[in-house]
């Protein structure tokens, strides 16, 4: 067989780019059967490997980084132990870098990929809103973990993992009406936010919809501008607001659970109770709500598989595979005991 590539005996074997590259490498991350069929498979069909088919053990630096928007976020947070997890058992250092709201992704990645030279950058949260020119400048692998894209932009040549956030947030909203409410209100992003908050908001409003109850949007709260995004402090601020505002609501839908651990605290100190009074939904299926009183009723993101299919999708990259992919993983809605079902 003439001229074998590295993605044919990656097709051959049924496993991707990088798989191969940690056999040919002998790395002690690849499963041992694993490596034994590759490494038959590259001898019988008289494959040699090449410098691109050696990339992961001869490049300068072994780094990855992972450029996080929003590094207050309790969900980015845990995520940080799987990440480095994952990385050390295939050899790959790991640093986190913070990126402000202030400051542009690439910008960052740019200066970071040049003085470190990284291996790879894993992009965490925020919206990327850049031609793909811009993200070209980066000049290294890159993978997209819980980013969201401007829906109103062309499509990116890149690879991307994260849930479906419009539709895991109609499934969300969708229960509660199944529980019998029909009056929902919302606490989400920013006003400005055209990224998760905006795409949450859009699967409210079609879970509202789809049940026949009518939208009204003073029932949508957005977060406040002068305190930290996605923290307690503002969901107690917004909360208060919307409980002082006398607007009637039997539920309330946070888009986030840190978010939520404020709302609790308004709706306590207000003299009401959950879910006597109000229900309340977060998103995210943090562990500490289930030891709040009641505990939390909330959407589940898949964080373990996240980190660990960008890292699969980053390191095939590195390896030389351009096959990008747009995955969606699915969500599980938990059910706890905020949420009271009505007559």
């Amino acid at each position: 067989m003439g001229n074998i590539t590295i993605k044919d005996i990656a097709k051959i074997c049924n496993v991707g780019i990088g798989t191969v590259s940690r056999a040919i490498n002998d790395d002690p991350g690849i499963n041992e059967k694993t490596k034994e069929r590759i490494l038959k498979v590259i001898k019988e069909c008289g494959y040699v490997p090449n410098n691109s088919a050696r990339n992961l053990k001869l490049s300068d630096s072994n780094t990855i980084a992972l450029l996080v928007k929003g590094i207050e976020n309790q969900f980015f947070q845990g995520m940080f132990g799987y990440f480095q997890q994952e990385l050390e058992k295939i050899k790959y250092s790991f640093l986190v870098q913070a990126v402000t709201e202030e400051q542009d992704e690439i910008s960052v990645a740019l200066e970071l990929a040049k003085e470190k030279k990284l291996k790879g950058i894993i992009f965490l949260g925020g919206l990327i809103d850049h031609a793909d020119e811009r993200l070209k400048y980066i000049g290294i692998p890159y993978i997209l973990c819980t980013v969201a894209l401007n829906k109103d932009a062309p499509e990116r040549h890149c690879s991307s993992v994260s849930i479906d956030d419009e539709k895991e947030s109609f499934n969300a909203v969708n229960y509660l009406c199944k529980m019998g409410h029909k009056k929902i209100a919302m606490l989400t992003g920013r006003e400005t936010d055209y990224a998760v908050g905006r795409l949450r908001q859009e699967g409210y409003m079609r879970a509202l919809k789809a049940n026949g109850i009518e939208f009204d949007p003073r029932l949508v709260r957005f977060m406040k501008d002068d305190i930290p995004e996605y923290t307690i402090e503002n969901g107690y601020a917004v909360t208060k607001e919307l409980l002082e505002s006398g607007l009637e609501f039997t539920a309330l839908y946070i888009i986030s659970d840190v978010v939520a651990f404020g709302a609790y605290k308004a709706i306590l100190e207000s003299g009401k109770r959950i879910p006597e009074d109000y229900s309340v939904m977060g998103f995210d299926g943090l562990d500490v709500g289930n030891y709040y009183h009641p505990s939390l009723t909330t959407v589940k993101q898949p964080s373990f598989d996240m980190v660990c299919k960008s890292i699969e999708l980053l390191v095939n990259e590195i390896a030389g595979e351009e096959n990008h992919q747009k995955v969606f993983l699915p969500a599980e809605l938990l059910e706890r005991d905020s949420v009271k079902k009505l007559k």
